[in-house]
Parts: C-alpha cells; structure tokens; sequence
C-alpha cells in the first residue's frame, strides 16, 4: 500500500512538474470523431446540355454518377421542362468517408422560352433549407441530414464573346442562396489567350451585374508560403476553364486522363492544358468553408426572412381575430419574437461585412 501511494505520487509530480495538462490532444479526438462520422457535401451542377457537366463531375470524383442516364433527342428536349436529378454516391479514401450528393438540372437552357428555368431550381434550394430548417426544430436533431446545397458549378459555353442573357439572370437570382463557382466548359476548344480573354469579359459582366460569386477566404498572415501562393493561383484562375474526360490514355509510356484528338491528347489533370487540377483542389481545399458559408450567410438569411414572415402572418392573424383589442400574452410572444428577429438580422449582416470584406 506504501509502495502504491509512493508510485502514484511519484506520477503526479512528474505531471505537475511537466507543465502538461493534456488538452493539446483535443485536435486529435475532434479528428477522430469526425473520421468515424464521415462528411456530407452536396453539389449542383448547372448548365445547358452538351457542356460536359457530367462528364466533369465523373472526372473530379473518379466515380461513374450516372450509370443509367438516357440522353433526350432534339424532338424531346423542345417541350422537356427543367428537372432536377440528385445522385448520392459513398465515397472513402483512406479511412475518411464522403457522402456526395450531386444535384444536375437536365433540361435547363434547353427550351425555346427560357423564361420559367430558374423556379424549380429556386424552388428546390429553398425546399433544402425548409427541410433542415424543420428537422433543426424538430425533437430529434441528433442524426439531421443535411442536404442543403453547399456549392453550385455554374457551366458557361465556350462559343460565344462572355456570358448570355441567361447566365446573367441565373446568377443573379441564386447567388445570394448559394455559392456560385462560374466554370468555362469544354476549355479544350480554345487557345490561351482566347481562354484568358474570355475570362476577363466574364468577371467584367460578373462585375457589372453586381453578381456575388464565392469568394476564396484570405490566407492568415501565420500560413505558410506554399498554402499562400496556392491560394493566389486558385483566385487568379477564376472563372475555372476546365475539360473533363474519364479515358485513360498512353502518352509517352505513362497512362494519363485525356481527351485524344489528331494533332495531339489534352490531358486533363496537367496544368498547363486546362484548370481541372485547379478546380479540384479548390473544391476539396474549401470544402468546409464553402459548408460554413452556406450555414451562416445563405441559410441564416433564409432563416431570418422566414420567420419573418412567420411573425407578420401571426400579427395579421391576431389583428384579424381581435378587433380593437390588445392580447397581452400574444402582444409579449410577437416582441420576444421581433427582438429575436431583429438580433439575428444584426448577426447576419455582421457575417455579410465580415463575407464582403474577405471578398
């Protein structure tokens, strides 16, 4: 029993005299927990047909996402409507587990009267945050699956001197509920100045139009050079010319990923052919940001506009049912309410300065 107390006190002044506490550990257990968790990330893909959106997002994931997709003819697609098809796909790589959802819109940009394209995309993305804005207030919220849209590829044609009416309209009625990531599709039909002056025509629309893409976060002054110049190049490279291709092919006896044409193979993972690699690791760099942007700016705005209205409709129910008379109780529900709004609508537009100014 003596030697017992003599060992544990010997252990403890040698904790005591370490300085160590232990609690530089915790990264480790939130790693941890988070492997074991896994992730969800979900990602729409918008575009008109034939730009390679599908083709694309095989490519980024080395999975096949479509497996059974049947392409429309030319008859078919002048009174198909704008749909939205959601593929999740299991992904692991070395022990982390990803669940992506991959949300495309066939049929957008395909009709003659493009008019009504946008609604049901709207429409879904709202249905999103309905959706987990319920499950959020609901009495079970320990397993919530979180399908908001976290980032949305929008594919600009090649063929042409910037972007179209439609692209315009589209961006500007969903960046302000999304990240919106302008990609250049197809990039392997044009030279590099083409490619680097039709970047310029579409940040200077982009500018303009007062459109709001998502902004790379700024470095800290304490990151290491190497993240620092990686940033740099991945700002430098928006909007993403970019070329997918899910073929493997022999050049000079290494197989590659690439696109085989007479005059030579475009390779989609070199950097010198096209920003897929910039792309890519963009996404995956700035995935959890691209997540907490979405949860505190896009939803937060939803969130506080809905109950917004929550508290109009019940003052106008109050209003309507009472004539000429003063509920206490309902009257003390709609200022706690109002307060609550009014601190949340400060909170936002604090996170929105803060979003502007990292922009």
């Amino acid at each position: 029993m003596r030697d017992l107390r003599l060992l544990c006190k010997s252990v403890f002044s040698n904790v005591e005299t370490s300085g160590y506490v232990g609690f530089a550990n915790l990264p480790n257990q939130v790693h941890r927990k988070s492997v074991k968790k896994g992730f969800e990330f979900t990602l729409m893909v918008v575009g008109e047909s034939g730009l390679g959106k599908s083709t694309l997002v095989n490519s980024l994931f080395l999975s096949d996402l479509y497996p059974e997709r049947v392409i429309p003819n030319a008859v078919e697609k002048q009174n198909m409507t704008v749909k939205l098809d959601a593929s999740t796909v299991e992904i692991e790589e070395r022990g982390v587990k990803l669940r992506l959802t991959v949300v495309d819109t066939p049929g957008f940009g395909d009709a003659i009267d493009n008019s009504d394209s946008f609604s049901a995309i709207l429409e879904y993305i709202d249905e999103q945050y309905e959706r987990f804005l319920r499950d959020e207030s609901g009495l079970n919220r320990r397993n919530i699956v979180d399908n908001r849209i976290h980032c949305c590829f929008y594919f600009i044609s090649p063929f042409g001197h910037g972007m179209k009416p439609l692209d315009i309209e589209f961006m500007k009625k969903l960046h302000c509920k999304v990240n919106i990531v302008p990609v250049i599709a197809k990039a392997d039909v044009l030279t590099k100045k083409e490619i680097q002056r039709l970047k310029c025509r579409i940040l200077q629309e982009i500018e303009d139009n007062g459109i709001k893409i998502y902004p790379l976060p700024d470095c800290d002054s304490d990151e290491d050079e190497d993240y620092k110049e990686q940033v740099r190049q991945l700002k430098e490279a928006v909007p993403f010319a970019v070329c997918g291709s899910t073929t493997l092919l022999e050049v000079k006896g290494r197989k590659v990923r690439g696109r085989l044409y007479p005059w030579g193979v475009v390779e989609v993972e070199n950097p010198d052919h096209c920003d897929f690699i910039k792309l890519r690791t963009m996404l995956i760099t700035h995935m959890q940001d691209l997540q907490e942007v979405t949860q505190e700016v896009h939803y937060e705005n939803y969130r506080s506009e809905r109950l917004a209205k929550s508290v109009r409709k019940n003052t106008n129910s109050v209003n309507g049912s009472v004539p000429g008379k003063v509920v206490c109780n309902k009257d003390r529900i709609l200022r706690e309410k109002e307060e609550e709004i009014r601190r949340m609508q400060e909170k936002l537009a604090q996170m929105q300065a803060k979003f502007q100014a990292q922009k």
